[in-house]
């Protein structure tokens, strides 16, 4: 016998089992209580309102260290999120509302007092100026020095103007170099705190480069230097025009600038050795601009050692202005200096030497200028400069250092 099957398909009934249908589905119902559920069968049981299994199944969240009722985790991050973005717009509020700060501190005096003499430099330059030259009223000037000389015929453009007029004298232009220098050995830290060690460098170089031009830099031996590019004397009457005749800017200048050479000039000579090997030492990290400073520094030392005399014979315009007493301060001077551009010991003992330094007046004491360091006398640096080094050496003999 068959029945229909309710779901579709045919359903056998045996003629042999003679079980009612009660006992059938008691016979189910007990399976049914043996047979262990699985969470989603369990889920589909229709339960009371009081039965724990029709509740909504709780959702959690596995961090992997902890497991986190979902609830609570999306509650937790969403603070934090809350908290941060309060946090931010804060911070973001703090730091766009202008705030009052006091204003820095004036520079000291002697800070001012410095940029003042260093510009002071800036307004002497001659020649093609920088456009960061900081003067306004300044522009390019004497563009034909040395080529306008028939006797020269080679450019001295360059270097700076002495005082109010447009002269350049070489001995004081040298030692102002030398002494620029200096400073920067000494003190590079300093110039460095308030910004101006690359202005000081730069306007050393530019008085450097200037005395690389006045000799044959390029030469170990030389018989002739530059001691000055224009004329100042007006004692002689001479109509022809000079830089003291004619008060006017060194821009408008269009009259000719004799230069003056000298062939025995020691003090000169050793002066502005003294200038490019201190600067060598300002410059020791452009290996090729040093060495090309102490190149030029021997060959003007040799000159003055060999070629004894003055730069400034009587009657010159050099006297006039700026006459020099005695080579034999120089000496000693640029002695010194060779000594620390070179570290060759025999310009210390030049420069050391007892009878050197009777020569330049370390011994006369009753002279009104003794003591006084100018660009003339040189001896009172010199002192303290082979002093120092003198000494050292002295520490090292003794195995101090």
């Amino acid at each position: 016998m068959f029945g229909r099957d309710p779901w579709g398909g045919p359903l056998e009934i045996s003629n042999a089992d003679s079980a009612t249908d009660d006992d059938r589905s008691r016979d189910l119902d007990r399976a049914a209580l043996m047979r262990q559920l699985d969470e989603t069968q369990q889920s589909w049981l229709l339960a009371g309102p009081g039965d724990q299994a029709g509740k909504k199944k709780k959702k959690y969240v596995d961090l992997g260290c902890v497991v986190l009722d979902r609830k609570i985790f999306m509650w937790t991050v969403g603070t934090i999120l809350g908290l941060g973005v309060f946090i931010g717009f804060i911070m973001m509020i703090v730091k766009l509302v202008p705030h009052k700060r006091p204003p820095p501190p004036p520079p000291d005096q002697y800070t001012q007092a410095l940029h003042k003499a260093l510009m002071f430099f800036n307004a002497q330059r001659s020649g093609p100026l920088p456009k960061h030259n900081g003067v306004s009223w300044r522009g390019n000037s004497c563009m034909k020095d040395g080529l306008s000389d028939s006797t020269v015929r080679r450019s001295l453009v360059g270097g700076f103007y002495d005082a109010g007029d447009a002269i350049k004298f070489n001995y004081p232009m040298a030692w102002s170099m030398t002494m620029l220098s200096w400073s920067v050995i000494e003190y590079k830290a300093k110039y460095e705190a308030i910004g101006e060690l690359d202005h000081i460098k730069e306007l050393i170089k530019w008085g450097t480069d200037y005395i690389l031009k006045t000799f044959n830099s390029s030469a170990d031996t030389i018989d002739r230097i530059v001691a000055q590019v224009g004329l100042g004397d007006t004692s002689k009457g001479s109509s022809q025009p000079n830089d003291h005749y004619c008060w006017m800017r060194p821009e408008d200048i269009d009259y000719k600038r004799p230069v003056t050479e000298c062939h025995s000039c020691s003090d000169l000579a050793s002066e502005m050795a003294a200038a490019l090997a201190a600067a060598s030492i300002v410059f020791k990290d452009s290996k090729t601009y040093s060495d090309k400073l102490v190149k030029g520094a021997k060959a003007l030392y040799k000159f003055g050692r060999l070629q004894r005399g003055r730069y400034s014979p009587n009657g010159s315009d050099q006297a006039i202005f700026y006459n020099s007493t005695s080579y034999w301060d120089e000496f000693v001077w640029g002695g010194a200096w060779m000594y620390f551009a070179t570290g060759n010991n025999s310009y210390l003992t030049i420069a050391t030497a007892p009878g050197m330094a009777k020569h330049a007046g370390a011994y006369w004491f009753g002279s009104p200028n003794y003591g006084v360091f100018t660009w003339d006398d040189k001896l009172p640096g010199a002192q303290v400069s082979t002093f120092h080094t003198s000494a050292m050496n002295i520490v090292k003999v003794l195995g101090m250092v």
